[in-house]
């Protein structure tokens, strides 16, 4: 199985707090991997190691076989890497459809498609919606722009169920297509069982890795 990204050896400090201890995390190329774990144990951080928001204290960040430790998270988006925040990433003064990027001549059908929810909310302001209706607006332009390596922290939050476990056969379906997607959650979904590998988080150390299948679903101690 070849691997799309890569943390070898990884330590992140902020400040005297030491984040992740030496982590070594493989995420294959083509597949869902998932990151599980409580909060604070590593995840969020793991991921924005991976495109580029946090700098490493000691360790490589490897992607598509490249030593990207040093390359700005800017340069990175450039070659194909997308990361959607926890926090709602969307920009609150423009309408769903200028994020969406209707503004710069982008097809925005597709995410009608995967969301229908959206479709009668393109001419509000993001600011203005729900929780989880900006999450699908952040997660459509994601999904939009086919990265190369999609980056996801908490998607399925403020997502009701039925559009949650749509939105695991839509990563699952990009990732089918060559995409390499990487998601952190708290719990592995029954609708992920697909996913290529899980790294359980616990304190900054990866404790467990391997299929879906030898893990149960539920809350990842911390």
């Amino acid at each position: 199985m070849t691997v799309e990204a890569e943390l070898r050896g990884v330590r992140v400090r902020y400040g005297l707090l030491e984040a992740l201890h030496g982590v070594d995390l493989a995420c294959p190329a083509g597949r869902v991997t998932v990151l599980l774990g409580r909060n604070g144990a590593g995840r969020t951080t793991a991921l924005h190691t991976l495109a580029g928001v946090v700098r490493p204290a000691a360790g490589r960040v490897l992607w598509a076989g490249r030593d990207v430790t040093a390359l700005s998270a800017f340069r990175r988006a450039r070659r194909g890497l997308a990361l959607v925040p926890a926090d709602r990433a969307v920009f609150p003064s423009l309408t769903v459809a200028e994020n969406l990027g209707q503004h710069a001549g982008e097809d925005t059908a597709a995410v009608e498609e995967w969301f229908p929810e959206l479709r009668s909310l393109m001419t509000r302001r993001a600011g203005t919606l729900s929780g989880g209706q900006q999450q699908m607006v952040a997660l459509g332009r994601a999904l939009l722009g086919r990265p190369r390596l999609l980056l996801l922290d908490e998607p399925d939050r403020g997502l009701a169920p039925a559009v949650a476990a749509r939105l695991h056969r839509l990563l699952l379906e990009s990732a089918a297509d060559g995409g390499t997607v990487v998601l952190a959650a708290q719990s592995l979904p029954a609708t992920l069982a697909g996913a290529g590998v899980v790294h359980v988080l616990r304190r900054g150390r990866v404790v467990f890795s391997g299929e879906p299948g030898e893990l149960l679903s539920g809350p990842i101690g911390g």
